[in-house]
């Protein structure tokens, strides 16, 4: 006995309440991301350096909300638990405020290479890199400088290198590979901001959350830290430099490019080809 089939007949209203049911498939968050990477390809090095300069000054924000935390909490097993939500806030300032961070362009600027694979193209993305992540690292060196003038109480200071040096305890391959994950994670969020409209601060909190909590490694973020360490004193720049910042970079960038923007528009361009 053959089932018949049954057609419902919606109306317009119901239609459109339909598709804002409907959740947010991968092309167009895909499509999204890739026309946000090309308006950041066609921006001037003034306005790439100048959003980027603001963004390594707020991300040190990261470094004071968690070290507050800490010095305000008692010494327990959970205290890292409440101490890593500070994590978040510099993030929070960066990508609601729109500004230029280097871990968000491994995805955002990779899209446009992928989709328009030609020397042009890798040498705009590459100028934008070398612009944001120097500014960048500028902002974080300011930040970091500026913490050592006694703006705050000596419980926080020390709160402050505790985290550096904790920052600085791995081995330079250990940093390597938690800069693989943080870079991953921090791709992944760009990657499901478009599809949160509503859920923004959420999402960038739970998932920066993890990556402190894990004690992933980010560029930025972890360069304030150990070079407050550097202009304190306790280490010398160059070990900034060998022992962190070049381990972590090529770690963020594996993990943003190769596991979220390589894979991510794979997926996309082969469910187009099957369609």
């Amino acid at each position: 006995m053959e089932q018949e089939k049954v057609d419902l007949e919606l109306s317009p209203e119901e239609e459109k309440r339909v598709e804002e049911k409907t959740s947010i498939g991968a092309v167009v968050v895909h499509e999204a991301i890739r026309a946000e990477g090309e308006a950041e390809l066609r921006r001037p090095n003034s306005a790439l350096a100048w959003s980027a300069l603001a963004s390594g000054l707020s991300m040190g924000f990261s470094l004071v909300a968690e070290g507050l935390l800490r010095s305000h909490l008692p010494e327990a097993p959970w205290r890292p638990l409440v101490a890593k939500f500070g994590y978040a806030l510099g993030f929070l300032i960066v990508i609601l405020g729109r500004q230029q961070l280097f871990t968000e362009n491994t995805l955002t600027v990779i899209l446009p290479l992928l989709h328009r694979r030609d020397r042009d193209t890798l040498l705009n993305v590459l100028r934008l890199w070398g612009v944001v992540l120097t500014a960048n690292l500028a902002g974080a060196f300011l930040f970091s400088f500026a913490l050592r003038e006694p703006i705050f109480p000596a419980a926080v200071l020390q709160a402050f290198g505790e985290i550096g040096r904790q920052t600085m305890q791995a081995t330079a391959f250990a940093i390597l590979l938690k800069a693989v994950f943080s870079g991953w994670l921090i791709a992944l969020m760009v990657w499901l901001l478009p599809a949160v409209e509503g859920s923004k601060v959420a999402i960038i909190v739970i998932i920066t959350y993890v990556v402190a909590l894990g004690g992933f490694c980010h560029i930025i973020a972890g360069s304030v830290e150990i070079l407050y360490l550097a202009a304190t004193g306790v280490i010398g720049y160059g070990a900034c430099v060998t022992r962190y910042m070049l381990p972590t970079l090529c770690g963020n960038i594996i993990g943003g490019v190769s596991l979220v923007a390589a894979l991510n528009h794979a997926q996309v361009v082969a469910g187009k080809k099957k369609v």
